[in-house]
């Protein structure tokens, strides 16, 4: 009996071979392993979003009551901050072609620096727009330029047979949200002091990410070109599959938008107070730092990048589809924050696919020398999308419709988006 067994076993492992273990390497392990480019780069964006988040969460307040502005105007003004930034974007991209990262990236810094302490002592309106522009445009300057260079350094990685480039994007993406975590209780400890005292930490930061930059920061990057040749908003125009991963994306974005729009409400209905708010954001930022790394790693020995865009944005339409689902019962209290809760986390583990998976994919849409312009305008199309989603979306709620519709609506509206992604991952040209 024991010989018959033995000779099935052995059978049963000649049928299938067991695969070659892949090292789980720790998020430590990962970062030791990168290129001191590609290190120096993920340090910076954790310090880009401690500075920034120390100062964004108190803005609002401190301009409706320090300042002394209208309701309306403090909208206009955060709505000012968010295209200066966003919808230049593609501008930072471009200059990144034509000069390089280097210089982009120390301009970015100066403005940043200057539109901080700016704002810190801005009382008059003018001053505080003026101020906040800056600061915006500043984003648009070196964002482009430090997120094209990560992909473009996670493809020759990948290139090279050190690993996937999506688990470098998502390292990436962590250290964006740790420090998006860690900003605003630096801020709020600081704000002890005065609002002030807020704006000149974060100038601060970012005078030592110039700092390191003037040191660290290569003149040169080998293998990255300068494009001088114009038309390259032209071809851009015309690449259909980069303008429809633009789309998804941008289906993403206004889902996650809904973290400031629609989960407000729902929470008010619920708990009788947006309170709970705080703990779901907190929800959400420590998802990401704890699990970004084992999702992408998983999802990068199983998926492609179309499928692993299609499973993101099908869980962030599955997150909207439970509270449509719990909506007609009414609950209320502890129970009626579960769906609320579950909405949340179900928009985190699709955030967590969907933007290391589409910063991964922009390197083989992009055409030849114009990663900058390509990422840039990733961010740029996409914000557009949002900005007329959210008026949309803003209106659906008001129109009184039954409790599950806007969330039926909402939900089909990242799943119908996979039909637009690109069907094939051919690169367009060399992404230097």
């Amino acid at each position: 009996m024991t010989d018959l067994i033995s000779r099935v076993m052995a059978h049963r492992t000649a049928r299938s071979p067991k695969r070659p273990r892949v090292p789980r390497d720790s998020t430590w392990q990962l970062f030791k392993g990168l290129s001191p480019l590609l290190r120096l780069l993920i340090v910076t964006q954790l310090a880009f979003n401690t500075g920034f988040y120390a100062v964004l969460p108190f803005l609002a307040e401190h301009l409706g009551t320090a300042i002394g502005m209208a309701g309306w105007l403090v909208g206009f003004v955060l709505g000012l901050r968010t295209f200066s930034q966003q919808g230049l974007f593609v501008v930072g991209g471009w200059l990144v072609d034509r000069c390089g990262v280097r210089p982009v990236v120390l301009a970015g810094c100066v403005l940043r620096i200057a539109g901080f302490a700016w704002l810190g002592y801005a009382e008059a309106t003018w001053a505080v727009i003026g101020a906040v522009l800056v600061i915006g445009f500043a984003a648009a300057l070196f964002s482009p330029a430090v997120e094209s260079e990560v992909a473009r350094q996670a493809v020759v990685r990948e290139e090279a047979g050190h690993g996937s480039r999506t688990r470098v994007l998502a390292l990436f993406s962590v250290a964006g949200q740790a420090g998006a975590f860690v900003g605003p209780l630096v801020g709020a400890l600081l704000l002890a002091v005065d609002f002030r005292t807020v704006c000149l930490a974060g100038a601060g930061v970012f005078l030592c990410v110039l700092a390191g930059h003037l040191r660290l920061m290569p003149q040169h990057i080998p293998g990255r070109t300068r494009v001088r040749q114009p038309g390259g908003a032209r071809l851009l125009l015309r690449n259909r599959r980069f303008l429809a991963l633009c789309c998804a994306y941008g289906t993403y974005l206004l889902a996650y938008n809904q973290l400031y729009l629609a989960l407000p409400d729902e929470v008010q209905r619920a708990a009788g107070s947006q309170a709970p708010l705080s703990w779901l954001f907190a929800l959400s930022s420590v998802l990401v730092v704890f699990t970004q790394l084992p999702v992408s790693r998983w999802a990068g020995d199983r998926l492609d990048l179309r499928r692993c865009m299609t499973a993101g944005l099908l869980l962030i339409a599955s997150g909207f589809a439970v509270v449509a689902a719990a909506r007609p019962a009414g609950w209320t209290g502890a129970a009626g924050l579960l769906p609320a809760a579950g909405f949340v986390i179900l928009l985190t583990l699709g955030q967590m696919l969907v933007v290391p998976t589409a910063r991964a994919w922009v390197p083989d849409l992009a055409e030849e020398g114009r990663l900058g312009l390509y990422t840039g305008a990733l961010s740029s199309v996409s914000g557009l999308i949002v900005l007329a989603g959210s008026a949309a979306t803003g209106f659906l709620l008001d129109l009184g419709l039954p409790a599950a519709v806007p969330w039926l609506v909402l939900a089909a509206v990242p799943a119908s988006a996979v039909a637009l992604l690109p069907r094939r991952e051919e690169r367009a040209g060399k992404a230097a």
